[in-house]
């Protein structure tokens, strides 16, 4: 699959569970952490479940200082995202997830 300009890596047309380990290891081969954003191009995404959404929070986790930052995500993943509580993952950068009720963090 072909990657965006300025893209680090393309998600495959297809993201469901039985995907995941493979697409994980291959992102990972491909990126490093660093300070700037790992730059994921979402476009060609037609297919997926809600273990897209673990693995864009995991290539989140591992992206480092930078983060990560989605490119051209499909209306339905945000969609998704947003009913399951984690839109942030699709907003990119590097920070933790929002802060809950009762969350030390808020304190």
């Amino acid at each position: 699959m072909s990657t965006q300009p300025d893209a680090d890596h393309a998600l495959a047309e297809e993201v469901t569970v039985q995907h995941i380990p493979v697409l994980l290891q291959a992102a990972l081969q491909e990126l490093s952490p660093r300070a700037r954003p790992w730059r994921i191009d979402a476009g060609g995404l037609r297919r997926f479940d809600s273990s897209c959404l673990a693995l864009l929070m995991e290539l989140r986790r591992r992206a480092g200082a930078g983060g990560l930052e989605l490119l051209r995500a499909p209306e339905r993943l945000r969609t998704l995202a947003e009913a399951y509580g984690v839109g942030f993952v699709l907003d990119g950068g590097a920070s933790e997830a929002p802060a809950s009720i009762g969350d030390p963090r808020q304190q």
